[in-house]
């Protein structure tokens, strides 16, 4: 496997975590029932974790199709793949390190990592156009 294919795949399996922790963190508080159930009623957790945990995961979703489209764009018309890898891993280690930060609660530091990732992917848009 390529490295842009790896980070890719990487990519997948932190949305799948971020899936997956929100959903375990909300239905632990609003109950299986509720998981099951067509949601009709509205409910959101209240709790501090599920709730960090869902707006952890929508910040991931809004820099994520970027990601997608930048590395996508960096293997297929490779400028300089090097950079966009190195754009990408950046990116990808931010993103992983984001999740315990905003989780913990853990100002500045968070907003520095967030920092880094968008840093990460304005490399790989440098990248998509340096020759």
């Amino acid at each position: 496997m390529n490295a842009p294919a790896a980070l890719l795949a990487i990519s997948v399996i932190l949305l799948l975590v971020h899936i997956f922790l929100q959903a375990f963190l909300t239905t632990r508080e609003l109950g299986r029932s509720w998981n099951a159930g067509p949601r009709d009623g509205g409910e959101t957790p209240k709790s501090v974790y599920a709730g960090r945990a869902m707006r952890a995961s929508a910040n991931y979703r809004e820099t994520y199709p970027a990601f997608l489209a930048l590395m996508l764009l960096g293997d297929f018309a490779p400028n300089n793949i090097m950079l966009t890898v190195a754009g990408g891993s950046i990116w990808v280690v931010a993103r992983i390190i984001y999740i315990p930060l905003y989780l913990l609660g853990i100002p500045y530091i968070r907003s520095i990592v967030w920092l880094v990732s968008i840093f990460g992917l304005v490399i790989m848009l440098f990248a998509a156009f340096w020759r």
